[in-house]
């Protein structure tokens, strides 16, 4: 796994960050094909419901230049302690510097250090599984193509059912 190849560091959210998460992630995702220009409206829905379980920025010498958000779900069987990653945002002249890449990476080691039991996603199936990511049939999410929903075991066994993730995800 790659780190940042721009010196960074990387803190949990604290006050007064908000506006500064909600600009970074309206920038992040503006061109995204795949976006639907709710990501940052959805960390604020997060963060008012209490499900932001895990919020990192990452700072450069002069402000924060990306942010990751982990969320809790649900799954069918029963299965607790799993959280849903997403979104990660970089400004975008800084993305592919690696800065995405450590956020997500600080943020595994956090929940695995907080005693997750395991982490899911809905996104690119080329680029998580440098992470660890990968698709299982046996844990399924409803509203998207199967390939792009995947996860990481962080401990104990695979859970087996539905996963639905915080209600701020509509």
């Amino acid at each position: 796994m790659k780190s940042a190849q721009m010196p960074i560091t990387i803190r949990p959210e604290a006050a007064g960050d908000e506006k500064t998460i909600h600009a970074l992630t309206t920038a992040a995702f503006k061109d995204m094909p795949f976006a639907d220009g709710d990501e940052p409206d959805l960390i604020d829905r997060l963060r008012a419901a209490s499900d932001l379980t895990l919020s990192l920025v990452a700072e450069d010498v002069e402000r924060i230049v990306g942010h990751i958000a982990f969320s809790p779900v649900t799954i069918s069987d029963g299965t607790r302690d799993w959280y849903g990653l997403g979104p990660v945002s970089v400004w975008p002249e800084l993305q592919k510097k690696g800065v995405g890449s450590a956020l997500i990476e600080r943020g595994i080691a956090d929940l695995r250090a907080a005693g997750a039991k395991g982490i899911v996603l809905l996104g690119s199936n080329i680029y998580y599984p440098r992470f660890g990511f990968v698709h299982e049939p046996q844990l399924t999410y409803k509203g998207a193509p199967p390939e792009y929903f995947q996860c990481m075991l962080l401990d104990g066994e695979l859970p087996s059912g539905e996963t639905r993730f915080a209600p701020a995800f509509g």
